[in-house]
Order: C-alpha cells, then structure tokens, then sequence
C-alpha cells in the first residue's frame, strides 16, 4: 500500500512538472515580450508542431528577425507558411512580405507576394490594404488598374486610425495619383467597389 501510494505521488509530480514545462501561448507571449527569447521559442516551438498558428506565426518571425535564435530565412518562410495556410493574416502579409523584398532567402516574385497580401487584405488587414493598393499603382506582379489601385487605397486610408500618420498618407497619396489617371465613372467605379468591399474570415 505504502508503495502504491509513493508511486501514485511520483506519477503526479511528473505530471506535474512535465505539464509545467510546457507552457501555454500566453506564457510564451509573456517571455517574448520580456526578451526570454529562450523560453518563447521552446514554448513557440512545442504549440506550433501542434498546428497552433499563432505559435507557427511567432517561430516565423523569430527566425527571420534572429531573435533567439540563428537568422534563418528558409525556416521562416516554412512556419509563416503553415500559419498562412491556415488562414493567420499577419503570417499571410509577412510571407508577402518576403516575396517582395530583395534578400530575404527567396528570388523576389511580386506575383506571389501579391497572392499573400490579397489573402492577408481579404481579412481586413489595414497594411496588405494599402500595399495592393500600391503594387496594382504601379503594376507590380498585375498589370497596372487604377480603377483597383483607387478602391485598395481608399479602403486603407479609410482604415489607418489617425490621419496624417503611419501609412495613412501614403494610401491617401496613391489613391490620388491613381485618381488624376482616371474619368469620373471609373472613379465613381472604385469608390462602389470600395463601398462594396467586405472582410473575409479565415482563408
């Protein structure tokens, strides 16, 4: 009995201890946040082999910023594409990210990167707003649309919380541009696509 009952203990204990050390999502957000990069990312590491996607977001962004660990582009862009496909917004915009910026461990590609800021932008993310509004400007991975470039634009500059800060007036300045470029009906055009225009959820 005596033994049945040390052993019962030893179990629970373990239990204990092992439940203890893996630690939740807020635990690691806490140590990110504090710097105790180490134990974000074991923590970050154990939930996103689980599929957790703000987990896998995380890993991303902490090996693409070396931050507790070794700079490492590919294995960026692997955890910000499993939270991606997934439908996490802030992965979806940051691999877009990757793909239209020189030197970041993939060939620069605006046709993919535009791919991942219209995912990102479905959700309502305020920043891939403005950035489609930008790239369809300038015909960058699409051919230049105006008509598109005013509606992604005003939709972002309708979004940005404080004028005259952020990217608000770069959304504002684009929305211009593409509008001295445009008549009056593909304006009106475009600002019925924007008021049309409603966020997706998930993918």
């Amino acid at each position: 009995m005596r033994k049945y009952a040390a052993a019962l203990v030893l179990i629970i204990s373990l239990f204990m201890c092992c439940s203890g050390n893996r630690g939740t999502i807020e635990d690691a957000n806490r140590a990110y946040n504090v710097a105790d990069y180490q134990n974000a990312y074991r923590i970050y590491k154990l939930l996103a082999e689980r599929g957790d996607a703000h987990a896998q977001f995380k890993l991303g962004m902490m090996y693409e910023s070396a931050k507790g660990v070794q700079q490492d582009y590919a294995e960026a862009l692997k955890w910000y594409r499993k939270a991606a496909d997934q439908g996490y917004a802030d992965a979806q915009f940051n691999l877009g990210f990757m793909y239209s910026s020189k030197g970041k461990g993939v060939p620069q590609d605006y046709a993919e990167a535009l791919k991942w800021y219209r995912k990102a932008a479905d959700q309502g993310d305020v920043d891939a707003l403005g950035i489609l509004g930008h790239m369809y400007l300038n015909g960058l991975g699409v051919p230049r649309d105006y008509v598109l470039a005013h509606m992604w634009s005003d939709l972002a500059a309708s979004r940005f919380p404080v004028s005259g800060q952020g990217m608000r007036p770069v959304a504002e300045a684009n929305r211009d541009i593409a509008a001295s470029n445009m008549t009056p009906t593909r304006i009106a055009e475009a600002q019925r696509l924007a008021r049309e225009w409603k966020p997706k959820m998930g993918r």
